[in-house]
């Protein structure tokens, strides 16, 4: 399979952190200690984050109904505009997709928004749709893998990933737990989609002038007695986040070995990986990532500076993080790249890439 473009969007409503932080702690959660969220929201690595609603809406949403309403309506806008880039890129239509796989983890849509998509930009009626609810965090890198998947099967192909995740609309006005002001610091909304095609079809829409990898090989983990380290409550007031402050010891266990031995049933060690396209988790995650690769923070650089800029995305955020390695920090041909993230099982999906010679 070979990736072919991946494009990011994000709502037009940006923020510097302050003014969330402000917003967060006078207006959209009730009872809240004002120097906690401060702390968190301060620490949280994130310089400014977008919004799919303007600030001022969230404190008067009533309920899940309202909040999922504005989840379709901004998400089916969102993944519209990825997808439609993201083929324009490289010359092709709606009509071309013949699959079309979407993730999200911050909302309920049926039909699934891949399904509203598909329809409002004049995909085919035939398209294959597959939808991946509850990976969280880890479902870009999945779905890159869930693409490689099909195409290997299907050579002539060209098969979209779509990934939107409004994490805003998950707000919980009546939680005052940790986990909640952490995440009301962190999280960020925005979507992402990426192009693919089979092996024989690539060969008719490879460009010379653009970084266009392979994926080679994908690989899931499954992490035991973990089900509580991340994920959602899901009760009346909708979905609320459960977040364990044990998530960067988990990293620090596991991810070291399980990419080494994913790499050495390739025949690769670690230092034959020359470029990280790694989720955003937070500051403490990507320290712990570090350590467990036995790399240094400029490794991993394009992710620390997406934090910064947008926040985490959930699932979308790899795939930004994708988007500007081959755009600002084209790899070198010839050379493997690791994609990698993390979440809600808990577990992780490694994916090993290869820039052509």
């Amino acid at each position: 399979m070979r990736i072919l473009s991946v494009r990011g969007t994000l709502p037009e409503h940006r923020h510097p952190q302050a003014e969330i932080t402000e917003a967060f702690a006078t207006s959209m959660v009730r009872g809240v200690d004002r120097g906690l969220v401060e702390r968190f929201h301060g620490n949280a690595g994130v310089a400014t984050r977008h919004t799919a609603l303007p600030l001022e809406r969230y404190g008067g949403l009533r309920d899940f109904g309202e909040a999922n309403d504005a989840f379709i309506a901004s998400g089916v806008e969102l993944g519209a505009r990825a997808v439609v880039d993201a083929l324009k890129a490289v010359d092709l239509a709606p009509s071309d997709v013949d699959l079309i796989v979407s993730a999200t983890v911050t909302g309920l849509a049926v039909p699934s928004l891949d399904a509203r998509v598909a329809a409002l930009i004049g995909m085919r009626d035939d398209v294959v749709r597959v939808p991946i609810v509850g990976l969280g965090c880890v479902a870009g890198a999945a779905g890159v893998a869930r693409l490689h998947d099909h195409l290997v099967g299907h050579p002539d192909a060209v098969a979209v990933l779509m990934s939107v995740e409004l994490c805003s609309l998950t707000l919980q006005r009546d939680d005052a737990s940790v986990p909640n002001l952490v995440a009301s610091g962190l999280f960020g909304d925005g979507a992402a989609a990426v192009v693919a095609a089979g092996e024989r079809r690539a060969a008719q829409l490879v460009d010379a002038g653009r970084v266009q990898p392979e994926v080679l090989v994908a690989r899931s983990r499954l992490y035991p007695d973990s089900e509580r380290t991340m994920g959602w409550d899901v009760g009346a007031g909708g979905l609320k986040i459960v977040l364990d402050g044990a998530v960067p010891d988990v990293v620090r266990r596991h991810l070291g070995d399980d990419v080494r031995r994913f790499l050495a049933d390739q025949g690769l060690g670690p230092g034959d990986v020359e470029w990280y396209v790694a989720h955003p988790g937070g500051p403490k995650v990507l320290e712990a990532l570090q350590d467990a690769l036995g790399v240094d923070r400029e490794a991993l650089a394009v992710t620390w500076d997406s934090l910064r800029r947008i926040g985490n995305l959930s699932s979308a955020s790899v795939l930004h993080v994708l988007a500007d390695t081959l755009a600002a920090r084209p790899p070198r041909p010839g050379s493997y790249g690791l994609m990698l993230a993390m979440g809600p099982g808990f577990c992780s999906e490694l994916v090993l890439l290869r820039v052509p010679a």
